[in-house]
């Protein structure tokens, strides 16, 4: 595909990804750890200590596909605001949280409370662009974004900017703004790298460039390798390309590993597809309760997810059908819509199927 571009040998040197994720978690412990009696809870230096435990949590969570980092991290700042209700620090904390578990308009709340209590204009657009580009409302968070460049890194700013445009499926334009952020990289954390690696993946993947999402994945892999986000969709690679037996290989130390269920559901899925059907069952089991566990607790985040997994391995159109329109209530996006076409041309199929009209199946 034109405009398109693959790692180079020419590696940026960062810290060893296995080493970092040590770190991290050492990171995460010493602040849980950090003894806090007798101190004011409200006090700045207090405040600021457990913003950090939060983004900390909240980066855990993403690379290790832990969902009960997730709710700490969500708990945590919970306390923060109870404790310092007009502390920007704290509200700021508490917004991104809320914008992790798709809790977009109470994040956007915190915002707005984070501006009356004093906090810098960049990092309010900042934290609104990402909120906008979840929603898919591009043009706004292209704005905010531009407002917000002169007070970020260039790295940052661009990183934002190049995930903004592939989103928006301005493909050319965001491989020159990807390679830009790269060449403005002046850390030695693997983490940000790894995810913009990542995030360029997504984008060509997105595309039907399956060689080119792999070898990105493959790039972000190496340079953490416990990525789950990445060895999860280097397993939707393999399957795509009609290899589930090595899609199965990386997805089931991921599945045992982590508690999100997507992971455990493509598990299921590719098990399937590889025709160890029996071996799939329980896996497929484990992801049905562990879904229903997490639109329980949080509906806005993983609605959508657990419909995508009825509709197909789950096996329960009804379910996936009641699930997107639950979706579509919450957000009004171009997935949303898309997900309840789905559901209902699957319902329709299985009404065809009832009356004895064959259709092809919605599931593997």
């Amino acid at each position: 595909m034109k405009n398109r571009r693959e790692p180079t040998d020419q590696e940026l040197v960062t810290t060893d990804g296995t080493l970092a994720l040590v770190n991290l978690s050492a990171q995460i412990d010493g602040l849980a750890a950090a003894p806090v009696r007798g101190a004011d809870s409200t006090a700045p230096l207090v405040i600021a200590q457990q913003a950090v435990l939060v983004d900390l949590l909240t980066m855990r969570g993403h690379l290790l596909g832990r969902v009960a980092d997730y709710e700490q991290a969500a708990q945590l700042s919970e306390h923060m605001v109870w404790n310092a209700p007009d502390d920007h620090a704290a509200l700021l904390a508490r917004a991104r949280t809320r914008a992790t578990l798709h809790r977009f308009a109470e994040a956007m709340a915190d915002l707005d409370a984070a501006r009356r209590a004093g906090a810098a204009q960049a990092t309010l657009d900042a934290e609104r662009a990402a909120i906008l580009q979840a929603v898919g409302c591009y043009a706004e968070a292209h704005s905010l974004l531009r407002s917000a460049a002169l007070h970020q890194s260039d790295f940052t700013m661009l990183s934002a900017l190049a995930v903004l445009q592939a989103e928006r499926g301005e493909t050319a334009e965001a491989e020159h703004v990807f390679d830009e952020a790269r060449a403005a990289y002046r850390g030695v954390s693997p983490f940000p790298l790894a995810q913009l690696d990542f995030r360029r993946g997504v984008m060509w993947l997105r595309e039907g460039d399956l060689p080119t999402a792999r070898s990105w994945f493959d790039a972000a892999r190496r340079r953490v390798p416990g990525y789950a986000p990445a060895t999860g969709h280097l397993a939707e690679v393999d399957l795509l390309l009609g290899d589930p037996e090595t899609a199965v290989t990386r997805l089931r130390p991921l599945a045992e590993t982590s508690d999100d269920p997507e992971y455990i559901a493509h598990l299921a899925l590719t098990l399937r597809a590889a025709g160890r059907h029996q071996e799939a069952q329980p896996w497929r089991d484990r992801a049905a309760r562990r879904y229903e566990e997490l639109v329980t607790r949080h509906p806005e985040a993983y609605a959508d997810h657990a419909a995508d997994f009825w509709l197909m391995v789950g096996g329960d159109v009804d379910r996936g059908l009641q699930l997107a329109l639950q979706t579509l209530v919450m957000r009004q996006t171009s997935r949303s819509y898309a997900l309840v076409r789905r559901a209902r041309e699957a319902s329709r199929g299985l009404a065809h199927d009832a009356s004895g009209t064959r259709h092809p199946a919605t599931s593997m």
